[in-house]
């Protein structure tokens, strides 16, 4: 494919961006695996809407599943993008993983408010971090800083001018 080039400061901009969404996912995952009391029970029972499917999740019979996903679905991205491997699928799992956190609990007027960190108007970190992840995907950034691109054997170092 042929991806538009950037200049040393786009594409270390774009990487620090990858870099600090990465340690937040990996940060969040690890938080929870270390929290023997930790469970996201409370978070998809308290859902606004797609309730239904939300109370299926968090039933008896799932939970500890969904936990296990949660924790791993975090780490496997952060470190993705942490350390530049497996990029686009770590975006894509990021994007999946905050479209359902952000389904849960959305932003909209008239609906109550779940767990957030602020009062929002349909825009909330979720929403912002899944367009970052958007942007990220959209570029070979493991040519400015990745193990993949360390590691492979056709390295490719063109994206930058």
């Amino acid at each position: 494919m042929n991806y538009p080039k950037l200049t040393n400061v786009q594409g270390y901009a774009l990487v620090l961006l990858r870099i600090l969404i990465g340690w937040h996912f990996l940060y969040e995952g690890v938080i929870k695996a270390y929290n023997p009391s930790w469970t996201s029970r409370g978070y998809l029972l308290s859902a606004s809407i797609f309730k239904p499917f939300f109370a299926w999740l968090a039933g008896d019979s799932l939970i500890s599943t969904i936990d296990t996903l949660n924790i791993v679905g975090l780490i496997a991205v952060g470190i993705s993008l942490l350390i530049g491997i497996k990029v686009k699928w770590g975006c894509i799992g990021g994007m999946l993983l905050l479209l359902l956190y952000y389904m849960a609990h959305p932003p909209f007027p008239n609906l109550p408010q779940g767990p957030s960190e602020g009062s929002y108007w349909v825009v909330n970190k979720n929403l912002i971090e899944m367009a970052a992840l958007f942007v990220i995907y959209q570029f070979p950034l493991t040519t400015v800083f990745g193990l993949e691109n360390l590691f492979s054997k056709n390295r490719v170092n063109t994206t930058i001018n």
